[in-house]
């Protein structure tokens, strides 16, 4: 499970690095829609099942690493603490998502780059803070 887990992570995240450090600011550069909604469409075939999987995966983790489930968000519990960092963490990637995909991409223009940059930009540093909050539960920098 957690080797499914850190490949569908792979994927989430060397998206998302790929899109903010080298689409980005080349579509922002050209004020290029197609650029990003070409990288949109090919990388949402993959990227939205690998955080699927991330999400299936994680629960199942996190069943496993705390049974209870009173304790996903018990912050006095250092194991509960990072798997509702996590929690969170997948919380405000889901709104992000969902404000990209409903308000920002269908009106998608050259005026509008810049809003969905301020999209793009927070799901990507989102995205590592999974890593470094996943990563916790092994080094126990979060505990």
């Amino acid at each position: 499970m957690l080797l499914l887990h850190l490949l569908a992570a792979t994927i989430w995240v060397g998206g998302h690095l790929i899109l903010a450090l080298a689409i980005l600011p080349r579509a922002l550069r050209r004020q290029s829609v197609a650029e990003l909604l070409q990288y949109e469409s090919a990388y949402e075939r993959i990227g939205l099942p690998a955080l699927l999987i991330q999400v299936i995966s994680g629960v199942m983790l996190a069943h496993t690493v705390v049974p209870d489930i009173g304790r996903w968000v018990d912050l006095s519990d250092p194991i509960g603490r990072l798997v509702g960092l996590k929690l969170g963490l997948l919380a405000l990637t889901a709104v992000f998502a969902l404000d990209a995909r409903l308000r920002l991409i269908p009106r998608l223009s050259s005026s509008r780059l810049t809003a969905l940059a301020w999209h793009i930009i927070p799901v990507t540093v989102i995205s590592v803070l999974f890593v470094v909050v996943g990563l916790s539960f092994r080094t126990g920098w979060f505990v």
